[in-house]
């Protein structure tokens, strides 16, 4: 295995997220709300999104320059990218890669699932945010229930794909469905994992008064059914675990805005149009697109991509509330890069 490449704060590169479309048929309140990505909405031209192609070359050069053994599947929404599976085939044969995971809202998963199985793919992460109908179709925008992704969940797992759900909470819009989620998801095998309402973008609008933050996550669960901590499966695992103290499973927090951690991302973010991206909140990207289609050596690219890495110093989320002009800072939306 390759030695890991070290950044500027000495945090080791081993998990690339790799994003294939920016589109999505989802228009979700906070992350793609429908009043900005309309139908005029204009997405990355086909020439400038990456081929499948490309990105095997991608994770390939990843393998080959830091050892990285995961990649995680982003869009948008990526099942709408077609042919998916192709790609998963591809990337399944890169030497070195043993787990291929996806994230999707779980909406075209029933058709799906089986041949992302087939193809190589390991594990999915669906985003569901609530299992009232009414108010699902009206978080999504789009007008989709929530029957539609329960499908796809139980698609995934007939199909032998290790299943996770994750639910952003936003206070106002679902921080009543925080218990309804976890007494759904209790017993069963799969983890259900609350997600701090983040920044990422401009488009949603956040405010600091939105985040229900993991404090209050685990006091809300915990006082109905009571939970307690687990140690971490590895080091730099974005979520804090714990577990029903019956027995009957875990849950999990990520609390990137009122308990950051910084200090252990290793994951790097490859976006559609192959900009480089070294932090969820950064404000732009580094062209790998244009190095791979010059014609450069794998020697070369392996060079570029070392280069950007050990540059790295990005601690957005430690730094964020030292940032007095937060509406000033523009991101790159959620939808671009995935989670």
């Amino acid at each position: 295995m390759a030695n890991r490449l070290r950044d500027a704060l000495s945090r080791p590169l081993k998990d690339l997220r790799l994003s294939v479309t920016d589109r999505c048929n989802f228009r979700c309140r906070y992350c793609m709300p429908p009043e900005m990505f309309d139908e005029g909405f204009e997405f990355l031209p086909k020439q400038q999104v990456l081929t499948f192609e490309e990105m095997e070359r991608i994770v390939r050069l990843f393998v080959q320059a830091s050892g990285i053994e995961k990649v995680r599947i982003t869009g948008g929404e990526p099942l709408m990218r077609s042919q998916l599976s192709h790609l998963i085939q591809l990337i399944s044969k890169v030497d070195g890669i043993r787990d291929i995971a996806m994230t999707t809202n779980g909406s075209l998963l029933t058709k799906h699932a089986q041949n992302l199985k087939e193809a190589g793919l390991d594990r999915v992460t669906v985003s569901l945010d609530c299992l009232d109908d009414e108010h699902f179709r009206y978080i999504n925008g789009r007008n989709i229930s929530v029957q539609h992704v329960l499908d796809g969940i139980n698609a995934a797992e007939e199909a032998g794909l290790e299943v996770k759900v994750n639910m952003v909470v936003k206070r106002g819009m679902n921080d009543e469905d925080i218990l309804p989620m976890a007494r759904y998801f209790k017993g069963t095998n799969i983890i259900l994992r609350f997600i701090e309402y983040m920044d990422v973008g401009n488009a949603n609008g956040w405010k600091l008064d939105h985040v229900v933050g993991k404090r209050e996550l685990y006091d809300i669960i915990n006082k109905e059914m009571p939970i307690e901590p687990v140690d971490p499966n590895y080091r730099g695992e974005v979520a804090d675990r714990f577990r029903y103290k019956d027995g009957s499973g875990e849950i999990g927090i990520i609390s990137s805005v009122t308990d950051s951690f910084c200090q252990d991302c290793s994951r790097a973010r490859v976006s559609p149009e192959g900009k480089l991206i070294t932090c969820l909140f950064a404000s732009e990207g580094h062209d790998l697109r244009d190095v791979l289609r010059s014609g450069a050596s794998d020697e070369e690219v392996i060079e570029h991509i070392a280069s950007i890495w050990e540059k790295r110093d990005d601690r957005y989320s430690e730094e964020r509330f030292q940032q007095t002009d937060q509406d000033k800072i523009k991101k790159i939306e959620m939808s671009h890069i995935g989670g």
